[in-house]
């Protein structure tokens, strides 16, 4: 059986997209599914699997997947991900909604840049104590779609994002959900440097779409920045995080950056190792 499909990036992050609205994935275990095909030797590899469902309540839904099969409510990068193979199949105008565990996202597609309406920050703390290995850091959390977790350093490049960003992803403080680790320089109060260990991809990624606006919104509350804030990512890339600060909230969130379609093509359900064990 062939299974049609889109290969997308955004800043680094990368994903697979599948249009489902009319076709039947012959698997209940959208999981496993999620882990054969996101596995970069043995399939299509990416950091993520993306599917479009119908909506009845806007443009179009959609399920999303880390590449270790969890699922997730939000994905910044995602979202403008799958907003750029919604424009090419011609699923609503250049503004469009679809429709998330997290309710109703709101995108505008102008060519490659997409801009995303966030969903409100909430559970917003800063300057929590964690200890991890015998060493005390100061972090902060917020939770922008998915929890996130702020950590500033004056070197990224010295950061062992991996073993500290799995530490503290699993740290009790944030359990049973865990978080994404965000390692954050401030290069400027319109400018922030950003390595990212998410979650559900089990290590560090080029970019990470609520990662940015986690790190930007923790910013300006702490005073470092304003908005609008450009955020670096690991791959050089910029994404632009907006945001509007009312005294006892911060609303009206909008990520933008750069999307593309990489390719498209079928993929060949039977030949997937693992998938028909």
């Amino acid at each position: 059986m062939r299974v049609h499909f889109f290969k997308t990036t955004a800043a680094g992050n990368d994903f697979i997209v599948i249009d489902s609205r009319n076709c039947t994935i012959p698997f209940s275990d959208l999981s496993r599914f999620a882990r054969a095909v996101c596995d970069r030797k043995l399939s299509i590899g990416a950091d993520g699997l993306i599917f479009i469902n119908n909506s009845s309540k806007a443009d179009f839904g959609w399920r999303f997947f880390n590449s270790d099969g969890s699922e997730a409510e939000m994905c910044g990068n995602g979202a403008r991900c799958v907003a750029i193979v919604a424009d090419y199949l011609g699923i609503g105008g250049n503004k469009k909604s679809f429709e998330t565990m997290v309710g109703i996202i709101e995108v505008e597609v102008k060519d490659r840049k997409v801009m995303v309406k966030m969903v409100d920050p909430s559970d917003l703390r800063l300057d929590l104590c964690v200890k991890v290995d015998s060493v005390f850091y100061t972090v902060s959390y917020v939770n922008t779609g998915v929890p996130h977790v702020v950590i500033y350093e004056d070197n990224l490049e010295e950061v062992d994002v991996e073993r500290l960003g799995r530490n503290i992803r699993f740290h009790n403080s944030f359990k049973p959900a865990g978080t994404n680790v965000n390692f954050v320089t401030v290069i400027n109060e319109s400018t922030l440097k950003i390595r990212t260990y998410e979650r559900g991809v089990e290590g560090e990624t080029l970019a990470c779409g609520t990662g940015a606006v986690a790190s930007a919104i923790i910013s300006s509350c702490k005073g470092y920045t304003k908005p609008p804030i450009d955020v670096i990512t690991r791959l050089g890339e910029r994404l632009r995080v907006y945001f509007k600060n009312y005294g006892s909230s911060l609303r009206d969130v909008y990520l933008e950056g750069e999307a593309r379609i990489v390719c498209e093509g079928n993929l060949w359900i039977d030949s997937i190792a693992g998938l028909n064990e």
